[in-house]
Parts: structure tokens; C-alpha cells; sequence
């Protein structure tokens, strides 16, 4: 078998050991037997013209989960063990990353791919760290921003399981106490940007920023080395400290995204001027906040 971290794009600045790897057509996952799913998966987000575009209408995803059958069966998820549970199959590849054809979008619906979310946690903190991640590779001094996502099992707490009981293999799925997203931008001058996130799996109020802990740290709570193939000792500092949050700014995002906010804001005028045509009445200091918005 040829060496997937020689093939995989994704894979070329390492990613921890595994049971199992599952190369896909553009991400990878390391299937861990144990607990039934991913230990983590990696991808790189591509520059593309979603950005505007997050907030994707459902009808959009082909939502067509599945067992993943390269998976013995049985350390093999299935669909019966999610239902009922209470829980999301909550992506750890996001399917708004990998939307531009058919194929590329059904893959980050193998159940490989899910891990047993709330359903609090997955559509609002968790969907909210995809949106981030998918801004700061909009950045023109991003090059390329590679994505390792994985769960977390707290062995000082009880971890407890879903699971089809009709299922003759008695397969069930322990449900992870949090989530991990390790997030390495490449920028065009060769310099790195590493940010990493570690966020209980249940409801969060707090901003993402309350999240960012040490690599070094979240290493151990994941069980095993990320970015291992980036030489040198600047890759080191990075790990060392909390990376920061990055902050969208219009200057610092790519030609197409800053064209379509610019086509927004002239949608903007015009409506205001419509309002105001129409009904005299119209608050003048809410369009006053509006215009002051356009022009910052």
C-alpha cells in the first residue's frame, strides 16, 4: 500500500497515529477501532467563493449518511446506533468545506466522519469555529489552512455510549466530553499561523476566543503529535502559547470576497433609499447607523 502522508495533501505536515487511516478524495481520517469513530480528521480548506455563502441552505447538503465500509464491521458506526439517541452525527469534516461537487460533499456524510454531538453543541458553538475557520482562509496572506478536528475522552469522567442493541456485534459509541480543532494557516510569506481549540461537547455561551488553549496541551488530551512534519523551532513557540483569534477586516480578505461585500453594500444604499422614498417616516438615525456601517 503506498504511504498515504506521500499522497494525501492534507497529510503532508503529519497527524497523530491511528488505528486505521481512510484516505477520501479530499480529507483523511484516522479511524480509531476503539472508540468507533474518527480519532481525528484532517483537511485543507480551500480558497473558494463560499464565504458569503455560509449560512448554506439545508436543501444545498445531500445529507446522505452512511456506514463507511472499508470500516471491519465490527468497529463499523451505524446509522441505527444515532437514532433516537438524542444526539447530532456531528461533523468533524464540515460539509460546507467540501461543497463543490456531489461526490466531494456525500463523502463528509460517511459516518467515519461523525462523532455523537448535542444537538446545542453542533448548530451553534461548533457550526460557529467551521464559519471562523473558513473566514481566516479568505485572508489573502493565508495561502492554504490545514484543519485537524478530533474528539476528546476525559478517562477521569464516565463516558457513556449510544448504541443499536438489535445490533448483534453490540457495537455502541462512546460519546466524546469535547471536541479539538487544530488549525494551521499557511501564509504566503511562509510564516504559520496556529490556533488551536479545545470546547466541551455541550451548550456554550462564551466567545470562541474563551477556547484557544496550548497545542502542547490539547496534544495530550488527544494522544498524539500535531504538525510533527513542520521543522524548525518556530512551529515550537506556536505550540507553546495560546494562538490568537484571528479578526475578519475587510483589508485583509481576498479580491473576490472583498468584491461581493462591496456589491452588498451598494444593495444596501439602495434599499435605504427605497425606504426613505417610500415612507418619510423612517427612523433617520437606524439608516444613519446603516450608512456608518457601509463606511467602515
Amino acid at each position: 500500500m503506498d504511504d498515504p502522508f506521500q499522497i494525501q495533501r492534507e497529510l503532508r505536515y503529519g497527524a497523530p497515529v491511528c488505528d486505521q487511516v481512510l484516505t477520501g478524495r479530499h480529507f483523511t481520517i484516522g479511524y480509531s477501532w476503539y472508540f468507533r469513530q474518527a480519532k481525528w480528521v484532517l483537511e485543507i480548506i480551500k480558497p473558494n467563493e463560499t464565504l458569503l455563502d455560509i449560512e448554506y441552505a439545508d436543501g444545498d447538503r445531500l445529507d446522505n449518511f452512511r456506514p463507511d465500509q472499508r470500516i471491519p464491521r465490527r468497529f463499523r458506526a451505524s446509522l441505527e446506533a444515532y437514532k433516537g439517541s438524542g444526539f447530532d452525527r456531528g461533523h468533524l469534516a464540515a460539509s460546507a468545506n467540501l461543497n463543490e461537487t456531489d461526490i466531494q460533499n456525500s463523502e463528509t456524510f460517511l459516518l467515519s466522519n461523525m462523532s455523537p454531538q448535542l444537538p446545542n453543541f453542533n448548530r451553534k458553538i461548533w457550526r460557529d469555529l467551521e464559519i471562523a475557520v473558513r473566514e481566516l482562509n479568505e485572508y489573502h496572506s493565508v495561502l492554504e489552512t490545514y484543519v485537524l478536528t478530533a474528539p476528546v475522552f476525559d478517562f477521569e469522567k464516565k463516558i457513556e455510549v449510544i448504541g443499536d442493541k438489535d445490533n448483534k456485534y453490540g457495537i455502541d459509541i462512546p460519546i466524546p466530553h469535547a471536541f479539538v480543532k487544530s488549525v494551521l494557516a499557511e501564509k504566503r510569506n511562509g510564516e504559520f499561523i496556529l490556533s488551536t481549540f479545545k470546547i466541551d461537547n455541550e451548550e456554550q455561551d462564551a466567545d470562541l476566543r474563551t477556547f484557544l488553549e496550548k497545542t502542547y496541551d490539547v496534544e495530550q488530551y488527544v494522544g498524539g503529535r500535531f504538525w510533527d512534519r513542520v521543522s524548525g523551532g518556530d512551529l515550537h513557540k506556536h505550540k507553546e502559547v495560546k494562538g490568537e483569534m484571528w479578526i475578519r477586516k475587510e483589508e485583509m480578505l481576498g479580491p473576490w470576497t472583498q468584491a461581493k461585500l462591496s456589491s452588498l453594500k451598494e444593495e444596501l444604499v439602495v434599499d435605504i433609499a427605497i425606504m426613505r422614498g417610500l415612507d418619510a417616516s423612517v427612523d433617520d438615525r437606524k439608516s444613519d447607523t446603516i450608512e456608518k456601517i457601509l463606511a467602515s
